[in-house]
C-alpha cells in the first residue's frame, strides 16, 4: 500500500490577537507548515489579500498566503471562499504531488457565512519515483470549511455529498479534510453514510490551540483507510493559530 501524510490547518488568516495587540504570524506559520512534512497539507482562512493588513504590516508577504506557505517544490492552489471588505479569503491545497485540475463549489447555507469547498485532483506515483512517472493514479482532495450552526453543518454536508457524486469517480481515492467546526462530534454519521471515514476510535482534540478540548478539525477518507492522527506539540503551536494543525496517515490500495 502507498501511505501518504496529509496535514489540515486552520491558519486564522495569518494573524493573531485584537486590536493593538494584532500580530503578523505568516512567517512562522511558513515554518510550521514545513515542519509537519506533510505530503498535502489543506488550510482554510488562507488570505488571498487584505489591503488593511498589508499597510499595517512592514513584512506582509508579495505572494498570496497560499503560495507564500507552499514549501519548496510543492504545489500550491487557492480558491475565495468569503469576500470582505478590505479582501478574501478561502481554502488551499499544497501539494508535493502534481496537480492535474482543481474546482471549487460555493456551499454558503445563508447570508452571512461564506463557505466553500476546494476540489483537487492529484497525480500519485504508485511507486517512489518522480510525480509525472506514466503510472501514477490520482487522488482526489476536497478541503472544507463548514458553518457554526449545526443545521448548516448537516446541509453542507449534504451539498457535499451532492458533489462527490458528481465530480469524484466511484473507484477513485478521496481525502476530505479540514475544519468541520463540530464540536457536538456529530458528523461522523452522516460523513460515513458518504463513505467517508475517520481513524477508527480517533478522538483528537485541535481547538483552541492553547487548551485543546475540541476535535474540530478532521480528516476522513474514501477507498483509503486514516490510520492513525496526531498534532504536533511545543509552545510555538498555541500562537501561531488559534487551532492546532492535525496530521494523518492514510493508507492507499
Amino acid at each position: 500500500m502507498t501511505t501518504v501524510r496529509v496535514a489540515t490547518y486552520n491558519i486564522h488568516k495569518g494573524v493573531q490577537g485584537v486590536g493593538p495587540l494584532k500580530r503578523l504570524e505568516i512567517h512562522n506559520l511558513a515554518h510550521a507548515v514545513a515542519a509537519l512534512g506533510a505530503d498535502i497539507v489543506c488550510l482554510q482562512e488562507v488570505r488571498a489579500f487584505h489591503r488593511r493588513l498589508q499597510r499595517r504590516f512592514a513584512h506582509w508577504p508579495s505572494a498570496d498566503q497560499a503560495r507564500f506557505l507552499a514549501p519548496d517544490g510543492y504545489e500550491a492552489v487557492y480558491c475565495t471562499n468569503a469576500v470582505t471588505r478590505h479582501g478574501e479569503h478561502g481554502n488551499a491545497v499544497l501539494s508535493r504531488f502534481a496537480v492535474l485540475a482543481h474546482t471549487h463549489q460555493d456551499v454558503s447555507d445563508h447570508g452571512f457565512e461564506q463557505r466553500g469547498l476546494l476540489h483537487v485532483v492529484l497525480a500519485l506515483p504508485s511507486g517512489s519515483g518522480l510525480v509525472d512517472d506514466a503510472s501514477s493514479r490520482t487522488l482526489h482532495v476536497i478541503v472544507v470549511h463548514l458553518g457554526l450552526i449545526h443545521a448548516s453543518r448537516e446541509r453542507q454536508v449534504r451539498a457535499l455529498g451532492r458533489f462527490i457524486a458528481q465530480a469524484v469517480p466511484a473507484g477513485a481515492p478521496l481525502v476530505v479534510a479540514g475544519d468541520f467546526n463540530d464540536w457536538g462530534e456529530r458528523l461522523h454519521e452522516p460523513m460515513a453514510a458518504l463513505g467517508l471515514h475517520t481513524a477508527r476510535g480517533a478522538r483528537v482534540p485541535t481547538y483552541p490551540a492553547r487548551w485543546p478540548l475540541l476535535p474540530l478539525d478532521r480528516v476522513y477518507a474514501r477507498g483509503a483507510e486514516v490510520r492513525a492522527l496526531q498534532v504536533p506539540h511545543g509552545r510555538g503551536w498555541a500562537r501561531w493559530s488559534d487551532h492546532l494543525p492535525l496530521v494523518a496517515e492514510v493508507a492507499l490500495p
